[in-house]
């Protein structure tokens, strides 16, 4: 018999109906019981990883600890549960193939044909196995990512398949997650295309144990009755998911439906204690009541797609309930920003974030974002190359270095400020091969960032290949920047910070990927709450001065 559980959530009828939500949900709610928990996402894509995919193609790119460019439902799993999550937490269909030709070139197969059952099945059951292996769970939730029907999910939902008939009916389970949608013309909840998305799966041999429905209208006993007798499953395993308005509320109603209840049952394992939620339910409290209302502009170049930029949103939500504060986040596109008009369209917000990106396109804007919070001494946090933008600004305009930049977008630059690092001059390839995962890094005593954290090290996850140039940090000291974050075995210049601001912060790491609902990120705690005073002064209308006075 099988120590650990397993979960496999697979969806149908259209994709980004919120698999990972479901999953993070749950996973929270049997946490919440006791029990060690994580999840796991599989991913259909050739691509090895999404280190390599542009952020319109596939959102966020999240970072683990270890150094793993992963799936952005990995952020939504850890911003959950509280927990790190890991390499293995994310599989790619790039990853399989090219593990098992890996293994064909080194003859591990005997000469045998390879092929898709049982090489490539054999293979995906490993890394499904592979998460527990580490640190036992007793139960490991695996998303399958697409939608069932998908010609490149198959291998995946064979893999399924063949893992419940080894384990066992009390040793796993699937739950499938639908859409229910509403005919208008028709004034009525439609269940056909769930029949059919259900009629599909036991197509490739798996029988749904739990239907999720997701609607954005309350479901009828009737409507769950039908969806109950023509899908074979039992009438209390048929879960509501209706819309709500924010995605925090969703284990609550997950709670309500009693999904935890049923999956333990399923499992036969034991409903040890009533799940304790209370500094979650602290916490949606106070998001839907804040008392203080602020404008943040964010600043970057996909923002046509909020997904780009998702941890950081999930972030400002953390932080501004922390300071009982709604964050209403505007995206501006750095594209629109130019000399003419940046100072008018920035004049209105109490807080600018600059955003980490790659490449030339849109930088001008971003540079210019950064020079209106830092004269305007408006609270400005710079995230990567939001932080390299905020250097090079300095360097042109308080320095006198005409044309300074960074060697990523001239290599002809007179002043390159921000440079390649050491260790990647020499690297050609571009999956994997960036500066990835957490590093450690020394704050000043007499910082912001350290007042924020309230602690000497700290540690935050990286994914960059450009450095501050240490050639010209006493110029920038003595101009009033200054580098108070030092990564201790490199002393690279980890945060920079204007003491004589009212809060001027830039980061070369990522402090959005470590925010959590339980935990939210120190420094961006500190930046809505620096946001929070300066619109305060600015209604009194009293000018606003450094943290220093």
């Amino acid at each position: 018999m099988s120590s650990t559980k397993y979960i496999f959530v697979t969806g149908g009828v259209t994709s980004s109906l919120g698999k990972g939500i479901i999953s993070s949900s749950l996973a929270k709610l049997l946490q919440a019981r006791g029990y060690s928990v994580t999840i796991q996402k599989l991913d259909p894509y050739i691509n090895v990883d999404p280190g390599t995919l542009n952020p319109y193609e596939h959102g966020e790119c999240y970072v683990t600890e270890d150094g793993a460019e992963t799936d952005l439902d990995l952020g939504h799993y850890e911003r959950f549960l509280n927990k790190p999550t890991s390499q293995d937490n994310n599989v790619t269909t790039g990853m399989v193939y090219q593990a098992v030709i890996e293994k064909e070139r080194k003859g591990e197969y005997l000469g045998k044909t390879v092929q898709v059952i049982p090489h490539i099945t054999d293979e995906i059951k490993y890394r499904i196995k592979k998460v527990a292996k580490k640190k036992r769970y007793d139960v490991v939730i695996t998303e399958i990512g697409g939608t069932v029907g998908d010609i490149e999910s198959l291998p995946y939902i064979e893999s399924v398949r063949q893992m419940k008939w080894e384990l066992g009916q009390s040793n796993s389970l699937v739950i499938h997650l639908t859409l229910v949608p509403y005919l208008a013309a028709s004034g009525e909840l439609k269940t056909k295309p769930t029949q059919h998305s259900v009629k599909v799966l036991l197509e490739t041999g798996i029988q749904p144990d739990i239907l999720i429905l997701r609607t954005d209208r309350k479901l009828s006993d009737d409507i769950r009755n039908k969806v109950a007798l023509f899908c074979n499953v039992d009438r209390n395993s048929v879960i509501e998911s209706i819309d709500v308005s924010t995605i925090y509320m969703v284990p609550i109603l997950m709670l309500h439906e009693k999904l935890d209840i049923i999956v333990l049952k399923k499992l036969d394992l034991v409903l040890n204690k009533e799940p304790g939620l209370r500094k979650w339910k602290t916490f949606l409290n106070k998001l839907n009541n804040p008392r203080h209302h602020i404008k943040i502009a964010l600043v970057g170049k996909y923002v046509e797609l909020p997904d780009a930029y998702k941890s950081i949103s999930e972030s400002f939500i953390h932080a501004g309930a922390s300071n009982n504060c709604q964050v209403n986040v505007d995206f501006i596109q750095s594209e629109t920003l130019h000399v003419r008009n940046y100072k008018r369209k920035l004049s209105a917000f109490d807080g600018i974030l600059v955003a980490p990106g790659f490449g030339r396109r849109g930088i001008d804007g971003k540079i210019l974002a950064a020079r209106f919070a830092r004269e305007s001494n408006v609270p400005f946090l710079g995230i990567c190359l939001g932080m390299q933008c905020a250097v090079i600004e300095f360097a042109r305009n308080k320095l006198g270095f005409e044309g300074a930049n960074s060697t990523e977008m001239d290599t002809e630059t007179k002043f390159p400020v921000i440079d390649l690092m050491e260790e990647q001059k020499k690297v050609n390839q571009k999956g994997g091969t960036m500066r990835l995962g957490a590093y450690s890094c020394v704050l000043d005593k007499d910082s912001v960032p350290y007042k924020a954290y309230r602690k000497k090290i700290i540690s935050e996850r990286h994914r960059h290949r450009y450095e501050f140039n240490n050639k010209y940090l006493k110029d920038f000291e003595n101009a009033g920047m200054k580098g108070v974050g030092i990564n201790p075995g490199s002393e690279l210049v980890e945060i920079i910070e204007i003491p004589k601001h009212i809060w001027f912060v830039g980061v070369q790491f990522h402090p959005e990927y470590s925010s959590t609902v339980i935990k939210p990120n120190p420094l961006f705690v500190d930046f809505i709450k620096a946001a929070v005073l300066f619109h305060t002064l600015e209604e009194k209308k009293i000018k606003p001065i450094s943290k220093n006075g």
